[in-house]
């Protein structure tokens, strides 16, 4: 439910903070007023496209922050628990636009991409506009709003993902059956390589240590005598080594280390290095010790280098690449190998295509129920809305072939006169039929629709009189089962709202400016009075404003 909402410096919105209730609140004010500056405040926070030009003349940047109760909302609090966004019973989304039109967005404090906005935002209110009825022109949306009226979204997804595994594995049997001498040329081409690949019996690191120990071996003469001069410098030398130079340098300070203590921390630390070089000189030994000029060993690594270097160059690859390559090879072979069992795969193309049959069928009748029910509850608020005479279908009609959304085709089709066939709401002549038409539907699919807060803007546009005030009951009725939000001109519909706001625009200090209140009874009369009455409002025009409201 959206409780609060917070503006600054947003087109002629200076500051504005509201709180919202639950029920049916009607937003009025007159034209221009800056009614739809709060569909478009709100629209920003749920991700809407930011532009430089909704910033505050004069100011250096707009905000829009909306705050939402999410006690009965707990998929909206799963989604955020996984992004490690949740804090709590509340969520706030706040959106910002600066004078050069940059924008960036928060939820619940932490930056967050548009995406995310959006994503949560239509979990959390949805908004019907007045041009809504343009949608249901077109038949693909007719099976989106049946699904979501019966509660089918997640089934059609399911099958939509049933559907496509059936045909991807189709393709490779086709591609099989079209293809096979050349895709078994390449299996055998690829067993072959992956053998020779296999009898090297290279893995991740081992070529660098085959280089190691091949330089080692190649230059062990070298070695040993570099290894035995180092020696003699160290500990063996007869005439000088460093061993005797530390120590001699020891002996000398000895007599003089109580002069000063520095001289202490002189000696402490030529006797660690004498430890460093004893431990140094003998480690060196026992490795040169362990040396062995072994010319076998010599031949065998050398001959494991060229074989590495001649798949390297085959495979036009690095010699530390090849174990990557053996892994890709094996990767594609066991591709290949499933491919070419023609058998099995045939068999899991006529599993699959079964599995999508019988979720397709059991979706199909499902659906059919659900388009009877839709198509007897749309009539039902045609009737209210003064389409006493009108029919309203939900056609399944079967496909030549099966498709990713079901068996059928989904169209709603209308009636509005007696005697006139049932024909495609893109047909229906009456552009004043369609919008009743889309108000009735949208009421209908209103009532099973997961999305906690709705928006009707001026929904009820070229309607008027009783069929007015049937649209505010429609709305009223709404507000039981949601919290239901409608910008209107109807003093009929404005006078069902449990909570009433007035939009005002006024100037100050030169600028013009719009704000809005929320009304006590006294004034809802004079409002609702303005809107029925022409310029002068009467004591009757008020009379009448308050019967209106004492019928609630």
């Amino acid at each position: 439910m959206l409780t609060h909402l917070k503006i600054r410096d947003f087109a002629i919105v200076a500051s504005l903070e509201l709180d919202f209730r639950a029920g049916f609140t009607v937003i009025t004010g007159e034209t221009g007023a800056g009614k739809s500056i709060l569909m478009d405040a709100l629209g920003l926070c749920l991700g809407d496209r930011a532009e430089a030009g909704l910033v505050r003349a004069g100011a250096e940047r707009a905000e829009v922050s909306a705050g939402f109760d999410l006690q009965r909302h707990e998929v909206a609090r799963e989604w955020l628990r996984e992004r490690e966004l949740d804090t709590g019973d509340e969520c706030w989304l706040r959106r910002t636009i600066s004078a050069d039109g940059r924008s960036r967005a928060w939820v619940n404090g932490s930056p967050t991409t548009l995406a995310d906005v959006k994503a949560l935002g239509e979990m959390l209110i949805d908004i019907h506009s007045q041009h809504e009825h343009q949608s249901l022109l077109k038949k693909e949306n007719h099976r989106h709003l049946l699904d979501g009226n019966a509660g089918l979204t997640t089934d059609a997804r399911l099958l939509t993902s049933q559907w496509q595994q059936w045909q991807r594995t189709a393709k490779e049997l086709t591609t099989l059956l079209r293809e096979g001498d050349r895709q078994r040329e390449r299996l055998a081409l690829l067993t072959h390589q992956r053998d020779e690949l296999n009898a090297l019996g290279l893995a991740n690191g081992d070529y660098e240590a085959l280089e190691h120990e091949h330089d080692a071996l190649a230059n062990l003469g070298t070695l040993l005598q570099n290894g035995d001069i180092a020696l003699d410098r160290l500990t063996e030398s007869d005439t000088d080594n460093a061993t005797r130079s530390v120590q001699q340098a020891l002996k000398a300070l000895e007599g003089e280390r109580h002069r000063h203590p520095k001289l202490d921390a002189v000696a402490e630390l030529l006797d660690s290095a004498l430890i460093q070089i004893r431990e140094g000189a003998s480690s060196l030994r026992h490795y040169l010790e362990s040396l062995d000029a072994d010319p076998a060993r010599l031949t065998s690594l050398e001959d494991r280098l060229t074989a590495v270097h001649q798949l390297a160059r085959k495979h036009r690859v690095q010699p530390t690449e090849l174990p990557a390559l053996q892994q890709s090879m094996a990767e594609e072979l066991a591709q290949l190998q499933r491919a070419q069992d023609l058998e099995a795969l045939t068999q899991e193309v006529k599993a699959l295509e079964l599995l999508y049959l019988k979720t397709a069928k059991s979706l199909r009748a499902t659906r059919q129920k659900a388009a009877t029910q839709l198509g007897t509850d749309v009539m039902v608020r045609l009737q209210m809305l003064g389409m006493s005479n009108a029919r309203f279908d939900v056609v399944l009609t079967p496909l030549d072939k099966p498709a990713a959304h079901g068996l059928d085709d989904i169209e709603f089709l209308i009636s509005a006169n007696p005697g006139q066939p049932l024909k495609p709401l893109a047909k229906v002549a009456s552009g004043g039929e369609l919008s009743r038409v889309s108000l009735a539907i949208q009421v209908v699919n209103a009532k099973h629709s997961p999305v906690p807060a709705m928006v009707f803007d001026e929904v009820d546009v070229g309607i008027g009189g009783g069929i007015a005030e049937v649209v505010g009951r429609l709305l009223r009725e709404l507000g039981e089962y949601a919290q239901v939000f409608s910008i209107t001109h109807q003093p009929q519909v404005a006078a069902l709202g449990h909570q009433h706001l007035r939009v005002e625009k006024f100037v100050q200090d030169g600028y013009t400016s719009s704000r809005v209140r929320e009304l006590a009874h006294d004034e809802r009369i004079e409002e609702i009075a303005r809107m029925s009455g022409g310029i002068t409002i009467t004591d009757e025009t008020r009379k009448h404003a308050e019967a209106m409201l004492a019928s609630t």
